[in-house]
């Protein structure tokens, strides 16, 4: 008989479901291979078994209710935060950290995916949720430690980050040396082929770009909260473990108008045969990334600067988890386009300062 307390080995008379369940637990593929005594391809196979169902369960679900009709994120039509395991996500990163520092990095993210939305939204007038995050101190970083471990942090870094994005139903637009810009899709309501652009509908207009941003902008939100909660809960204190100091992160968010515009082509070679597959490199561009990479600089380590914009859209239970940020107008100037004043800025309240 097993004494009271001590470890039980998993049960695996059901070995498809203990496999589920530790890889759910934030095991890694490997260990979970060697734990069971199966191979890591058995492993593999039914990990990505169920991840195929899961996505065919969502694709079902969200066409059901039309999300599809045209082209957007899941981000903008759910409130995620409900659903994201940040616990999970901390656990995680921690496991690729230590990987990265003690092994050897890896860095598996396709850009697939957010080039395919570029290219639906290419000729259309749409609106975007930016986001941005750096780390804090980069440059000291680069002066204390050798290069080959800084790069292996801002590349774990931005992975992760990248990780976190996607799972808010945001998309990776590109890295920046120490940084990561982003985007969050809004329901494209008004749009260059659909639009009754005259003075009497202005108003409205405005209504419903408000209404169909105030997902993204929220899950935009929470998403960087969940950013700064893995660096400091899962990157940080494995950091510590190798002698490696903190690193922090500002995040900035606007929203608004962006243009797509199409750079080049990007040329790739399939075989020796000389057979190649030429596809559009796209970028986006617009006064609103300015502003978000921008008022990046005007957060303070580990905290979420919003544009006004944004905070406009919030509803007041949001809204008093930020306060406006007094800048001097010689080093923030930018002015509102509406109304012609300086454009306001708003700073993520520390919770405990909020409970003095």
């Amino acid at each position: 008989m097993e004494k009271e307390g001590t470890n039980k080995s998993p049960d695996t008379s059901n070995p498809r479901q203990t496999i589920l369940n530790l890889y759910n637990s934030g095991i890694e593929n490997y260990v979970i291979s060697y734990q069971l005594d199966v191979s890591q391809e058995e492993v593999d196979r039914v990990i990505e078994e169920e991840e195929e169902k899961k996505k065919q369960l969502a694709s079902s679900s969200y066409s059901e209710n039309h999300l599809f009709d045209a082209p957007t994120s899941i981000g903008s039509s759910f409130y995620l935060d409900a659903i994201v395991n940040v616990d999970l996500a901390i656990r995680k990163a921690q496991t690729r950290m230590w990987q990265a520092l003690k092994v050897e990095p890896q860095f598996d993210i396709s850009m697939e995916e957010t080039s395919k939305i570029l290219e639906k939204f290419s000729k259309s007038k749409v609106t975007f949720v930016i986001l941005h995050i750096d780390l804090v101190g980069s440059t000291q970083l680069s002066m204390t430690l050798p290069l080959d471990r800084l790069t292996t942090i801002i590349q774990t870094f931005s992975q992760e980050m990248s990780f976190i994005i996607k799972l808010y139903g945001g998309f990776v637009l590109k890295y920046i040396g120490d940084a990561v810009l982003a985007f969050f899709i809004t329901n494209p309501a008004i749009d260059g082929n659909n639009n009754n652009n005259n003075n009497n509908n202005e108003y409205e207009n405005d209504n419903i770009l408000q209404s169909q941003s105030y997902l993204p902008c929220v899950n935009a939100i929470n998403c960087a909260r969940s950013m700064i909660k893995i660096v400091k809960e899962g990157i940080n204190p494995i950091l510590n473990q190798s002698d490696y100091p903190d690193i922090g992160v500002r995040v900035g968010i606007d929203v608004g108008e962006i243009a797509i515009i199409q750079y080049g082509w990007d040329i790739h070679n399939l075989d020796e045969k000389g057979i190649t597959v030429k596809e559009p490199h796209y970028d986006i561009l617009g006064h609103t990334i300015n502003m978000a990479v921008k008022m990046t600089g005007l957060a303070k380590p580990n905290s979420i600067v919003i544009g006004q914009s944004v905070y406009e859209i919030l509803d007041n239970i949001q809204k008093s988890t930020f306060e406006k940020v007094k800048v001097n107008p010689t080093i923030w100037s930018y002015l509102n386009e509406r109304t012609g004043s300086l454009y306001a800025v708003y700073s993520s309240v520390n919770k405990q300062k909020k409970l003095q």
